[in-house]
């Protein structure tokens, strides 16, 4: 019977939380129960850095799946659990970056926009094509073999997005400082040349809407030289250079008590 491939989210913490626990249990949240029972032993968990965007390694699953409230995780239970078996572990430095398997895996195929990709990473267990799931193991296979070394940012790493409690179950939220994809796909942009983020696509639209409008309209310095298909941010008629000296803080009276 042929194996299947599931994502496994982890943050910096949560994996080094594993780790300490002996590497054996994989965890998930109650909510997720139904989907964890389609796991069977044999099946492989992809296992991925949320923060960093790496791959960090392959446990092959070796028991059917159980709860169990026994601590592993200083956040969250994670009670949905099954027994694994390391088939590659990496560290965080080794790990391998998402996005040097842009041309191998679907997720990055027949995007509508650039961040669409975001969405297969959102929530695990969650089951990956076999396809996909190959390129994954062999990409880490390959990095245990021949090890490049990443700088890591250690803040990124840790970061713990903050848990709140909702009608359909633990939700987080990221930081406001917390590095997205949104703001890799940008910085991946400056290095390889790929098209603009939906983030710029949203800028180009308020700001045309408001010059079309005969508004004057402002962005900020270091995004004047953007363009959206084509259209440059900076050829706007109605783009102002400087802010209204009312919207300038040096120019406002100081606040009495």
């Amino acid at each position: 019977m042929a194996r299947n491939y599931w994502l496994d989210l982890f943050t910096g913490t949560t994996w080094e939380e594993f780790e300490s626990a002996g590497g054996e249990v994989s965890g998930f949240r109650e909510r997720r129960w139904k989907t964890v029972q389609r796991i069977k032993p044999g099946d492989l968990l992809l296992c991925y850095l949320t923060g960093v965007s790496r791959w960090i390694g392959v446990l092959e699953v070796a028991s059917e799946p159980f709860r169990d409230d026994t601590p592993i995780w200083s956040d969250e239970e994670f009670p949905c659990r099954v027994r694994v078996r390391p088939v590659v572990i990496l560290t965080p430095e080794t790990a391998v970056p998402v996005f040097e398997l842009r041309d191998r895996l679907t997720v990055f195929q027949n995007l509508k926009n650039p961040n669409a990709w975001t969405g297969h990473f959102r929530g695990s267990p969650a089951r990956w094509k076999t396809a996909d799931g190959q390129a994954v193991v062999s990409a880490v296979q390959e990095a245990e073999k021949n090890p490049v070394h990443r700088p890591v940012d250690a803040a990124k790493l840790s970061q713990r997005p903050r848990p709140l409690r909702a009608t359909i179950g633990p939700v987080t939220v990221p930081e406001s400082d917390e590095f997205t994809a949104e703001d890799e796909l940008q910085a991946d942009e400056r290095v390889i040349g790929r098209e603009p983020t939906v983030h710029t696509e949203m800028q180009w639209g308020l700001l045309k809407l408001g010059s079309d409008m005969g508004l004057d309209v402002w962005v900020a310095r270091n995004d004047r030289s953007k363009e959206w298909a084509g259209h440059r941010f900076s050829d706007l008629p109605r783009l102002r250079q400087e802010l209204p000296n009312q919207f300038d803080e040096a120019t406002q009276p100081e606040p009495s008590n």
